[in-house]
């Protein structure tokens, strides 16, 4: 009897020892089971963390590429900062591109890039910065061309007004005859004048003139010129004739002498002896008188 009652107890043991094992291999194959999940799952995190990075570099690329199209009018400074986050970038793309991470690495990486995208963000703000200076410049710079070209346009106006205030003063100031009366004399032997009206016997003109009032004429010597134009239009020269330029254009004198003028009215005479001969021919003489640079006015005489 006794040793019928050890057996069942020998067989319970058993079975018991057989339930620990079984347990013990369930929540072995439990913990293996959660420790490759969470393995799958710091892989999974690793590669997810990595495209994410690499997306945030696709992203700052970009906001450099932007801001590059001014890179030719950026200061040795910027461009050397551009340059130098380019580098960083394609550093920071070469170890994300690399098989696993480790932690540390992967961390370091994190990092790099939050650190580059203060810089970047830093960094395009200096470039907004610069464009804006620029189109400041540049406006200011168009503004002084516009005031420059204004400032030329006025002085050019100015100019003109003023050498149209001088020509009008140089006209002003230019002598003009009140009166001509011309006559046509002989000579006799003894030296007396003789006043005539015939071609023949003339030998010379007396021109009279005045001057019309002027207040503005300087009261000075005045050179004036004379042309006598005979009866065929042909300008009478001698060994007194010579060049002048009056009314703009260059011009051929018969005689030319001098007057003082007082602004008195005054009046003039000038004798002119023709170095024809005969001296004059029948038919209507023109006598035209200059000063100043213009015309001061003319008469005429009839000879028969």
């Amino acid at each position: 009897m006794e040793n019928q009652s050890g057996q069942p107890k020998k067989n319970s043991n058993v079975i018991y020892f057989l339930i620990v094992v079984v347990l013990a291999l369930l929540a072995t194959d439990v913990y293996l089971y959660l420790q490759k999940n969470k393995s799958d799952t710091k892989i999974v995190y690793q590669e997810d963390e990595k495209n994410r990075l690499k997306v945030e570099l696709d992203s700052l690329e970009a906001q450099i590429e932007q801001v590059n199209t001014g890179k030719a009018k950026m200061s040795a400074e910027l461009r050397a900062k551009n340059d130098s986050l380019e580098n960083k970038i394609k550093a920071l793309r070469v170890q994300l591109d690399k098989g696993k991470l480790t932690k540390a690495e992967l961390s370091k990486a994190q990092e790099d890039v939050k650190q580059l995208r203060y810089f970047v963000a830093n960094y395009t703000a200096q470039i907004e910065e610069l464009k804006k200076q620029n189109t400041s410049l540049s406006n200011e710079r168009d503004t002084l061309k516009t005031n420059l070209a204004t400032t030329s346009q006025k002085a050019d106006n100015l100019s003109k007004q003023n050498s149209a205030l001088n020509d009008s003063m140089t006209v002003a100031k230019a002598l003009k005859v009140g009166r001509v009366d011309i006559v046509a004399y002989k000579v006799k032997g003894s030296g007396k004048e003789v006043e005539v009206s015939r071609a023949n016997p003339a030998k010379k003109l007396k021109i009279n003139f005045t001057v019309a009032t002027n207040n503005v004429a300087p009261k000075a010597l005045h050179d004036v010129y004379v042309r006598v134009i005979d009866p065929t239009g042909n300008l009478i020269t001698g060994n007194d004739a010579g060049n002048f330029t009056a009314d703009g254009q260059s011009l051929q004198y018969t005689y030319k002498t001098s007057i003082d003028f007082k602004n008195d009215n005054s009046t003039f005479t000038i004798d002119w002896v023709s170095p024809r001969n005969p001296a004059f021919q029948k038919g209507t003489y023109t006598v035209l008188l200059y000063s100043d640079n213009s015309t001061m006015g003319q008469g005429t005489v009839a000879l028969k």
